[in-house]
């Protein structure tokens, strides 16, 4: 008797159906699973004979064959073993087949029968609901997030033995349910908020630029001057994720396992890789590829720290993702597409021992040593960010101020204000959102400056020797300062504050 489940496999980010087909027959008792299936997979046999064994269920002493279809496509992970048991109970006639045809099941056994958690429970969910099937089974840890979905009926089980009484009518199992308004309000909280921020007013000022253009941004200063703690309040003050935005980070946070027993991911992500991350790594990467950094920073912040650290071919390979909003993996088997739509954000000191232009410190380092740190950052990549400032120490009396900054609500009221304006100019300009995206050809179009401005403009690019990729920068985040300030056309008092965020442009900062 052949008895068929149905289960779901992810490829990329996004899941398929799999059709897990167990056919008993006589002869000497084996177990073999053919349809490409990796070594997690091969290695279920062991997981599933003892699970069934252990759960006080009749395991057949038959020749078991398990056959994955499609066949042609390479199945991963542990999420097979619950579907496999339950197929192989069926086809001995121990599970009713009337509630199989409309089921999607998904789960890891352990050797007592009992379930664990799996990855990309969500896009097994959403690709149960494109394929027409109502009712899905999954572990117990993975029920909510599954459930998020609301139009499919999510059973939670607990182990093998549950889950085929469940089958059998023996016992009555709840849909699991979840109230979508609850879950997004209790995991949109931000922990972490600019009020915590002493002095750098500037620099505060600078991220809420970057961050109602969208603006990538470079910060520079020496140790301990706040460079990260002021990077990770950034998502705290970008606009609130939209759900399909909240469904597209969570279906690859999902996949990846990092969800960390969320339903939901309903703030914007923020990631800081370290600077020994490998090219995979960062962009993602394996045989069969998965996503990585830059994927998971997706409508969200990737934080780069002390970044002329990091190995050049790694950074060059953020040039794409930054460009196009996406990275495509190809390998011999199978090419891939994972989005990244990011803000970078990099930080990193002026000098190899950090203290070029501190007060209270005496720089160590030589001219021509300061020059090669610096170079160590390409120019193409340098061309991809907007903003770069200058983030000095803390003086005192600054460290010793009890009163509390602006609070990030505050300045994200401002920021959603400035990106709606933006919204607004660029509505017919298909996947066009933020100034951060109009390339020269647009600048032109959309920052159209004055005499007054002209005049200024030219006499910065003389006299501080701005290079010449400045000049589109400088007038992008103009027109952002512009919107932040409700303005319709560019002021100069919004180009001079764009000047002041060229800092690597700038000769005089050279040695």
């Amino acid at each position: 008797m052949v008895a068929r489940i149905n289960s779901e496999a992810v490829l990329g980010i996004d899941a398929y159906l799999v059709m897990v087909e167990v056919d008993l027959s006589r002869g000497v008792p084996t177990f073999s699973t053919v349809g490409l299936p990796d070594a997690a997979v091969k290695e279920s046999k062991n997981r599933v004979e003892t699970a069934i064994k252990n759960s006080e269920l009749e395991l057949p002493l038959k020749r078991i064959t398990v056959n994955l279809a499609p066949a042609d496509i390479k199945k991963e992970g542990s999420g097979f073993d619950l579907p496999i048991a339950i197929g192989i109970l069926a086809a001995n006639g121990a599970v009713k087949p009337d509630k199989l045809e409309q089921t999607v099941i998904a789960g890891e056994l352990s050797l007592d029968g009992t379930l664990r958690g799996i990855r990309g429970a969500l896009p097994m969910a959403l690709s149960c609901r494109a394929n027409g099937l109502t009712k899905m089974i999954v572990p117990e840890e993975n029920a909510k997030e599954a459930a998020i979905t609301q139009d499919i009926e999510v059973y939670s089980v607990k182990s093998l033995k549950e889950t085929v009484q469940f089958l059998n009518d023996e016992i009555d199992i709840s849909p699991c349910r979840v109230n979508l308004d609850e879950v997004w309000e209790s995991a949109s909280q931000y922990t972490e908020d600019f009020s915590d921020v002493k002095g750098q007013e500037s620099a505060k000022r600078a991220l809420e630029v970057a961050a109602a253009g969208g603006h990538n941004l470079l910060m520079i200063g020496p140790p301990g001057s706040g460079k990260t703690m002021l990077a990770r309040r950034l998502p705290s003050v970008l606009p609130e994720l939209t759900l399909p935005e909240s469904l597209e980070t969570t279906k690859i946070h999902s996949v990846i396992g990092a969800l960390a027993g969320k339903a939901i991911v309903a703030i914007r992500p923020f990631r800081s890789p370290h600077h020994t991350v490998s090219d995979a790594g960062l962009i993602g990467g394996g045989q069969y590829p998965r996503p990585g950094e830059v994927s998971l920073a997706h409508n969200g912040v990737l934080f780069l720290d002390e970044l002329p650290e990091f190995n050049k071919n790694v950074l060059e390979v953020l040039r794409q993702p930054m460009e196009d909003g996406r990275v495509t993996i190809s390998r011999a088997a199978i090419s891939l597409t994972f989005p990244s739509r990011f803000m970078l954000v990099a930080a990193m000191n002026p000098c190899p021992c950090g203290y070029f232009g501190d007060l209270h410190h005496n720089c160590t380092c030589t001219p021509s040593v300061i020059q090669k740190y610096i170079s160590k950052i390409s120019g193409p990549l340098l061309d991809r960010i907007d903003i770069h400032i200058e983030v000095p120490a803390l003086t005192y009396d600054e460290l010793k101020e009890r009163s509390s900054g602006e609070k990030s609500e505050t300045i994200r009221d401002r920021v959603n204000r400035a990106r709606t304006r933006q919204l607004e100019r660029y509505k017919d300009r298909k996947g066009m959102y933020c100034n951060a995206q109009l390339s020269s050809k647009d600048v032109r179009k959309y920052c159209d400056i004055d005499t007054s401005c002209d005049e200024l403009l030219k006499t910065a690019i003389s006299k501080f020797g701005l290079s010449a990729r400045a000049y589109d920068r400088i007038l992008k985040v103009s027109r952002t300062i512009a919107d932040i300030e409700d303005s319709p056309n560019i002021q100069p008092f919004h180009i001079s504050e764009a000047i002041q965020y060229r800092t690597l442009d700038r000769k005089y900062w050279m040695v």
